[in-house]
Protein backbone atom coordinates (compact mmCIF):
# COMPACT_ATOMS: atom_id res chain seq x y z
CA UNK A 1 0.00 0.00 0.00
CA UNK A 2 1.42 3.39 -1.01
CA UNK A 3 -0.23 6.28 0.73
CA UNK A 4 -1.23 9.45 -1.13
CA UNK A 5 0.64 12.58 -0.14
CA UNK A 6 -0.41 14.44 2.98
CA UNK A 7 -0.56 18.21 3.32
CA UNK A 8 -1.38 20.10 6.49
CA UNK A 9 -1.62 23.70 7.59
CA UNK A 10 0.32 22.73 10.73
CA UNK A 11 4.10 22.52 11.02
CA UNK A 12 4.78 20.63 14.25
CA UNK A 13 8.23 19.02 14.10
CA UNK A 14 9.21 15.64 15.49
CA UNK A 15 10.14 15.85 19.18
CA UNK A 16 12.47 13.96 21.49
CA UNK A 17 10.88 12.15 24.41
CA UNK A 18 12.93 10.82 27.29
CA UNK A 19 12.22 8.69 30.35
CA UNK A 20 14.53 9.41 33.27
CA UNK A 21 14.42 6.77 36.02
CA UNK A 22 10.61 6.61 35.74
CA UNK A 23 8.66 4.69 38.36
CA UNK A 24 4.95 4.30 39.01
CA UNK A 25 3.19 3.19 42.19
CA UNK A 26 -0.52 2.56 42.68
CA UNK A 27 -2.52 2.20 45.90
CA UNK A 28 -4.00 -1.25 46.55
CA UNK A 29 -5.59 -3.22 49.38
CA UNK A 30 -2.19 -3.88 50.95
CA UNK A 31 -1.03 -0.29 50.75
CA UNK A 32 0.85 0.36 47.50
CA UNK A 33 1.99 -1.60 44.50
CA UNK A 34 4.97 -0.54 42.38
CA UNK A 35 4.38 -1.33 38.72
CA UNK A 36 7.39 0.35 37.09
CA UNK A 37 10.83 1.14 38.47
CA UNK A 38 13.96 2.76 37.07
CA UNK A 39 12.84 3.04 33.45
CA UNK A 40 15.29 5.17 31.45
CA UNK A 41 15.59 5.58 27.68
CA UNK A 42 15.31 8.30 25.04
CA UNK A 43 13.38 8.29 21.78
CA UNK A 44 15.10 10.49 19.21
CA UNK A 45 13.07 12.79 16.94
CA UNK A 46 11.58 10.76 14.07
CA UNK A 47 12.31 7.35 15.59
CA UNK A 48 9.78 4.54 15.82
CA UNK A 49 10.20 2.69 19.12
CA UNK A 50 8.12 -0.29 20.24
CA UNK A 51 7.60 -1.38 23.84
CA UNK A 52 6.95 -5.09 24.37
CA UNK A 53 6.57 -7.27 27.44
CA UNK A 54 4.20 -9.68 29.13
CA UNK A 55 0.70 -8.60 30.16
CA UNK A 56 0.65 -6.45 33.28
CA UNK A 57 4.27 -5.31 33.08
CA UNK A 58 3.40 -1.62 32.78
CA UNK A 59 3.58 -0.92 29.03
CA UNK A 60 0.36 1.07 28.88
CA UNK A 61 1.18 2.73 32.22
CA UNK A 62 4.40 4.03 30.70
CA UNK A 63 2.54 5.31 27.63
CA UNK A 64 -0.04 7.09 29.80
CA UNK A 65 2.77 8.87 31.63
CA UNK A 66 4.21 9.96 28.27
CA UNK A 67 0.78 11.25 27.23
CA UNK A 68 0.33 13.25 30.41
CA UNK A 69 -2.72 11.15 31.31
CA UNK A 70 -1.02 10.10 34.54
CA UNK A 71 2.03 11.28 36.47
CA UNK A 72 5.15 9.26 37.20
CA UNK A 73 5.60 8.57 40.93
CA UNK A 74 9.37 8.71 40.55
CA UNK A 75 11.64 10.19 37.92
CA UNK A 76 10.36 12.25 35.00
CA UNK A 77 9.15 12.08 31.41
CA UNK A 78 10.46 14.94 29.27
CA UNK A 79 9.59 16.24 25.81
CA UNK A 80 12.45 18.20 24.27
CA UNK A 81 13.85 18.59 27.78
CA UNK A 82 10.61 19.87 29.35
CA UNK A 83 9.04 17.73 32.08
CA UNK A 84 5.56 16.39 31.26
CA UNK A 85 3.01 17.51 33.86
CA UNK A 86 -0.18 17.12 31.85
CA UNK A 87 -1.60 16.99 28.34
CA UNK A 88 0.73 18.48 25.73
CA UNK A 89 -0.41 19.85 22.35
CA UNK A 90 2.62 18.22 20.69
CA UNK A 91 1.38 14.73 21.62
CA UNK A 92 -1.40 12.65 20.06
CA UNK A 93 -2.61 9.24 21.23
CA UNK A 94 -4.13 6.31 19.31
CA UNK A 95 -5.84 3.52 21.23
CA UNK A 96 -6.66 -0.14 20.58
CA UNK A 97 -10.35 0.72 20.13
CA UNK A 98 -11.16 3.42 17.53
CA UNK A 99 -13.24 5.36 20.10
CA UNK A 100 -15.19 7.19 17.39
CA UNK A 101 -18.27 9.16 18.41
CA UNK A 102 -21.18 7.21 16.90
CA UNK A 103 -23.32 10.28 16.16
CA UNK A 104 -20.59 12.03 14.17
CA UNK A 105 -19.52 11.27 10.63
CA UNK A 106 -16.05 9.93 9.86
CA UNK A 107 -15.05 13.39 8.65
CA UNK A 108 -16.22 15.07 11.86
CA UNK A 109 -14.56 12.42 14.02
CA UNK A 110 -11.23 13.11 12.33
CA UNK A 111 -11.77 16.84 12.77
CA UNK A 112 -11.90 16.32 16.55
CA UNK A 113 -8.11 15.88 16.44
CA UNK A 114 -7.51 19.38 15.07
CA UNK A 115 -6.01 21.86 17.54
CA UNK A 116 -8.13 24.69 18.87
CA UNK A 117 -8.00 27.94 16.98
CA UNK A 118 -7.10 26.50 13.59
CA UNK A 119 -8.57 28.38 10.65
CA UNK A 120 -11.73 26.65 9.38
CA UNK A 121 -10.51 26.40 5.78
CA UNK A 122 -7.11 25.09 6.87
CA UNK A 123 -8.75 22.55 9.17
CA UNK A 124 -11.02 21.32 6.39
CA UNK A 125 -8.06 20.98 4.03
CA UNK A 126 -6.12 19.00 6.65
CA UNK A 127 -9.05 16.63 7.29
CA UNK A 128 -9.63 16.11 3.57
CA UNK A 129 -5.95 15.35 3.07
CA UNK A 130 -5.93 12.85 5.96
CA UNK A 131 -9.06 11.07 4.73
CA UNK A 132 -7.40 10.70 1.35
CA UNK A 133 -4.21 9.50 3.03
CA UNK A 134 -5.95 6.68 4.93
CA UNK A 135 -8.24 5.73 2.04
CA UNK A 136 -11.48 7.02 3.57
CA UNK A 137 -12.31 9.98 1.31
CA UNK A 138 -15.32 8.09 -0.09
CA UNK A 139 -16.60 7.42 3.44
CA UNK A 140 -16.28 10.95 4.84
CA UNK A 141 -20.02 11.28 5.47
CA UNK A 142 -20.55 7.75 6.82
CA UNK A 143 -21.08 7.14 10.51
CA UNK A 144 -19.00 4.60 12.46
CA UNK A 145 -21.72 1.93 12.34
CA UNK A 146 -21.60 2.08 8.53
CA UNK A 147 -17.91 1.22 8.15
CA UNK A 148 -15.75 -1.80 9.00
CA UNK A 149 -13.50 -2.18 12.01
CA UNK A 150 -10.42 -1.63 9.87
CA UNK A 151 -11.90 1.56 8.44
CA UNK A 152 -12.74 2.77 11.93
CA UNK A 153 -9.15 2.20 13.01
CA UNK A 154 -7.90 4.15 9.99
CA UNK A 155 -10.22 7.00 11.00
CA UNK A 156 -8.80 6.84 14.52
CA UNK A 157 -5.25 7.08 13.15
CA UNK A 158 -6.25 10.04 10.97
CA UNK A 159 -7.75 11.78 14.02
CA UNK A 160 -4.48 11.29 15.94
CA UNK A 161 -2.52 12.74 13.02
CA UNK A 162 -4.83 15.74 12.57
CA UNK A 163 -2.68 18.04 14.72
CA UNK A 164 0.52 16.83 12.96
CA UNK A 165 1.88 15.76 16.36
CA UNK A 166 5.53 15.93 17.32
CA UNK A 167 5.02 12.62 19.15
CA UNK A 168 2.50 9.91 18.26
CA UNK A 169 1.72 7.44 21.06
CA UNK A 170 0.02 4.22 19.96
CA UNK A 171 -1.37 1.71 22.49
CA UNK A 172 -2.01 -1.62 20.73
CA UNK A 173 -3.59 0.28 17.80
CA UNK A 174 -3.97 -2.78 15.57
CA UNK A 175 -4.54 -5.44 18.22
CA UNK A 176 -8.25 -5.93 17.54
CA UNK A 177 -7.91 -6.24 13.76
CA UNK A 178 -7.82 -9.40 11.66
CA UNK A 179 -4.39 -10.49 10.40
CA UNK A 180 -4.71 -9.10 6.86
CA UNK A 181 -6.09 -5.73 7.96
CA UNK A 182 -3.39 -5.51 10.61
CA UNK A 183 -0.65 -5.94 7.99
CA UNK A 184 -2.25 -3.24 5.84
CA UNK A 185 -2.42 -0.88 8.80
CA UNK A 186 1.23 -1.49 9.64
CA UNK A 187 2.20 -0.61 6.08
CA UNK A 188 -0.05 2.44 6.17
CA UNK A 189 1.69 3.66 9.34
CA UNK A 190 5.07 3.29 7.64
CA UNK A 191 3.83 5.14 4.54
CA UNK A 192 2.56 7.99 6.72
CA UNK A 193 5.80 8.08 8.70
CA UNK A 194 7.90 8.14 5.54
CA UNK A 195 6.09 11.32 4.43
CA UNK A 196 5.94 13.00 7.83
CA UNK A 197 8.46 11.32 10.15
CA UNK A 198 7.05 12.18 13.55
CA UNK A 199 8.34 10.42 16.67
CA UNK A 200 6.35 7.23 17.33
CA UNK A 201 6.16 5.25 20.57
CA UNK A 202 4.18 2.03 20.10
CA UNK A 203 2.99 -0.46 22.71
CA UNK A 204 2.34 -3.90 21.23
CA UNK A 205 2.07 -7.55 22.25
CA UNK A 206 3.04 -8.59 18.71
CA UNK A 207 6.79 -9.21 18.48
CA UNK A 208 6.69 -9.46 14.67
CA UNK A 209 4.93 -6.09 14.49
CA UNK A 210 7.53 -4.50 16.75
CA UNK A 211 10.41 -5.80 14.64
CA UNK A 212 8.79 -4.88 11.33
CA UNK A 213 7.94 -1.30 12.29
CA UNK A 214 10.59 -0.16 14.73
CA UNK A 215 14.08 1.27 14.80
CA UNK A 216 14.50 -0.11 18.32
CA UNK A 217 12.51 -2.36 20.65
CA UNK A 218 12.32 -1.79 24.41
CA UNK A 219 11.71 -5.02 26.35
CA UNK A 220 9.98 -4.53 29.70
CA UNK A 221 9.95 -7.32 32.24
CA UNK A 222 9.98 -8.30 35.89
CA UNK A 223 13.11 -9.85 37.40
CA UNK A 224 10.77 -11.71 39.79
CA UNK A 225 7.01 -12.36 39.76
CA UNK A 226 6.20 -9.86 42.51
CA UNK A 227 8.79 -7.26 41.46
CA UNK A 228 8.20 -4.01 39.58
CA UNK A 229 8.86 -4.08 35.86
CA UNK A 230 11.93 -2.41 34.42
CA UNK A 231 13.85 -2.46 31.15
CA UNK A 232 15.36 -5.87 30.42
CA UNK A 233 17.12 -4.69 27.29
CA UNK A 234 16.83 -2.40 24.26
CA UNK A 235 17.35 -3.94 20.83
CA UNK A 236 18.34 -2.14 17.65
CA UNK A 237 16.42 -3.79 14.82
CA UNK A 238 18.65 -4.76 11.88
CA UNK A 239 17.99 -3.42 8.39
CA UNK A 240 15.98 -0.46 7.21
CA UNK A 241 12.30 0.09 6.53
CA UNK A 242 10.49 -1.24 4.63
CA UNK A 243 11.76 -4.61 5.87
CA UNK A 244 11.21 -8.09 4.50
CA UNK A 245 8.97 -9.82 7.03
CA UNK A 246 10.65 -13.16 6.26
CA UNK A 247 14.23 -11.88 6.65
CA UNK A 248 16.20 -14.53 8.55
CA UNK A 249 17.65 -11.97 10.99
CA UNK A 250 14.15 -10.83 11.95
CA UNK A 251 12.92 -14.41 12.24
CA UNK A 252 15.80 -15.33 14.55
CA UNK A 253 15.30 -12.21 16.64
CA UNK A 254 11.56 -12.91 16.82
CA UNK A 255 12.18 -16.42 18.14
CA UNK A 256 14.72 -15.12 20.64
CA UNK A 257 12.32 -12.47 21.96
CA UNK A 258 9.40 -14.92 22.18
CA UNK A 259 11.54 -17.30 24.18
CA UNK A 260 12.58 -14.46 26.47
CA UNK A 261 8.89 -13.62 26.99
CA UNK A 262 8.09 -17.26 27.76
CA UNK A 263 6.29 -17.99 24.48
CA UNK A 264 7.15 -20.99 22.31
CA UNK A 265 7.97 -19.91 18.73
CA UNK A 266 6.22 -21.63 15.81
Amino acid sequence: MTAPSFTSALTTRACEISFDNVGKTFPDSRGTRTVLEGVSFTVEPGEIISIIGSSGCGKSTLLRAAAGLSTATAGAVRIDGETVYGLDSRVAVGFQEPRLLPWRTVEKNVALGLPRGINKAEGRATVDSLLNLVGLAAYAHHRPREISGGMAQRASLARALARTPGILLLDEPFGALDALTRIKMQDLLLDVHAQDPTTVLLVTHDVEEALYLSDRVVVLGKPEDDAAATIQRIITVPGHRPRDRSDHQLVELRNELLAELGVEAH
